[in-house]
C-alpha cells in the first residue's frame, strides 16, 4: 500500500517576543492571570515577515530536513486564515520563492486553527490517488494583524508562526495510517473574524472592525469534547486504541483544554507534547510548529505512533494518525 511519510519537517517563528509582563504594561493584566489561564508566558509578533515570508522559511527547512530538493515537490498546499493576499494564493508565492517547478498544484485550504490537519488530509488523498509523490504541506498565520491590541480577552491568546512537512509516497508500513477532518457552520459565530466592516448576510450582524471575536467559555468546552472524541474516532478506524499513542501533538490553543483532554484519555503528561508556553496559539502553524520541536528534541521515534488533532473557527476538528 502506498502511503504518505512525513519525510522532513520544519518551522519558522518571528524574532520579536512579546512577554505577558509585556503585555502587563499595555493593560490591566499579569504574568500570573494570563499564565495560569492559559498556559501563555509569551508569544512571537512578526513586524516584517509576512505571511508568505513565514511560510517559505519554514518550508526550506522541512525540505532541507527530507534532502528533497524543491524541483521534487509536484503539490504545495498551505493551509491560512492570514493569507499573503486575497489571491494569488499563499501557496502560489511559497511555490515561486523557493523554485518549485512550474505546473506543479498549489492551493490554500481556509480552516482556521484546522488548517494544517485540512491540508495533510489533502495532500494525503492526492498521493493515495497517485496525482502527487512529493507534497509540501504549511501552515502559517499571523494573527497579530487581525487581533485587537487592546482586548485582553483575544490579543493574549495568538503569536504568528508557521510549521511545514514533507510528504513522500512510499510502500510500507509506516506514515499517514488515516487522516479525519470535520466541520460544523452552525457554530461559525463561536469563533471568527470578519475581515471586513460589513453586514454577514445569513445573520443580519453587523461588524464595526476587522479583529477576531471569541465566545472562550462556549468553545472551551466543545473544544475539549470534539477534541476527545476526534482522537478516539481517528485512532479506532486506524485499529488502534489511544494506549497505542506514543505521544500526542494537540492545537496550542490553551493548556487547561490539552490538559482537560488528557486527562479524558488517560494519557500520562509525557505522551503530550506542548510548546504552547512559548508561542501561544499560532493557528495553522500550532501543530507543525510543535511537530518540527518534537522531532528536533527526539521525541518522536521510529514505528511511534504519533497523534495530531486541532479544533478551530468553522468551527472546524480534525485528527491524523501517524505510524512514524
Amino acid at each position: 500500500m502506498v502511503r504518505s511519510r512525513i519525510s522532513g519537517t520544519g518551522s519558522f517563528v518571528p524574532k520579536m517576543v512579546v512577554t505577558n509582563n509585556d503585555l502587563d504594561r499595555m493593560f490591566d493584566t499579569s504574568d500570573g492571570w494570563i499564565s495560569s489561564r492559559t498556559g501563555i508566558r509569551e508569544r512571537r509578533v512578526s513586524v516584517s515577515e509576512t505571511t508568505a515570508v513565514m511560510a517559505a522559511k519554514a518550508a526550506r527547512n522541512a525540505l532541507k530536513s527530507a534532502k528533497v530538493s524543491p524541483k521534487e515537490i509536484d503539490l504545495v498546499i498551505v493551509g491560512t486564515v492570514t493569507p499573503e493576499m486575497t489571491f494569488p494564493s499563499t501557496a502560489c508565492l511559497v511555490q515561486s520563492e523557493l523554485g518549485i517547478r512550474s505546473g506543479s498544484a498549489a492551493f490554500d485550504v481556509s480552516a482556521a486553527c484546522s488548517g494544517f490537519l485540512y491540508a495533510i488530509d489533502a495532500a494525503d488523498k492526492y498521493i493515495r490517488a497517485g496525482s502527487a509523490k512529493k507534497a509540501l504541506v504549511i501552515g502559517v498565520d499571523r494573527f497579530s494583524r487581525i487581533i485587537d491590541w487592546n482586548d485582553r480577552s483575544t490579543c493574549v491568546l495568538f503569536g504568528d508562526g508557521a510549521g511545514a512537512v514533507v510528504l513522500t509516497a512510499e510502500e510500507g508500513h509506516r506514515g499517514i495510517l488515516l487522516s479525519d477532518i470535520h466541520s460544523d457552520g452552525r457554530h461559525w459565530d463561536m469563533l471568527f473574524a470578519p475581515g471586513s466592516i460589513q453586514p454577514c448576510h445569513f445573520e443580519e450582524k453587523a461588524f464595526n472592525d476587522y479583529y477576531v471575536k471569541m465566545n472562550g467559555n462556549e468553545t472551551f468546552k466543545l473544544a475539549v469534547r470534539t477534541m476527545g472524541k476526534a482522537i478516539t474516532d481517528a485512532v479506532g478506524g486506524a485499529g488502534l486504541t489511544t494506549r497505542d499513542i506514543a505521544l500526542l501533538i494537540p492545537h496550542q490553543a490553551n493548556i487547561r483544554i490539552i490538559n482537560a483532554t488528557q486527562e479524558r484519555l488517560k494519557l500520562p503528561p509525557e505522551r503530550v507534547f506542548t510548546n504552547i508556553e512559548k508561542y501561544g496559539n499560532t493557528s495553522a502553524g500550532s501543530i507543525p510548529l510543535a511537530l518540527d520541536e518534537a522531532v528536533r528534541a527526539g521525541r518522536v521515534k521510529d514505528d511511534d505512533i504519533v497523534v495530531l488533532v486541532s479544533f478551530g473557527g468553522g468551527l472546524t476538528w480534525g485528527a491524523a494518525v501517524i505510524r512514524w
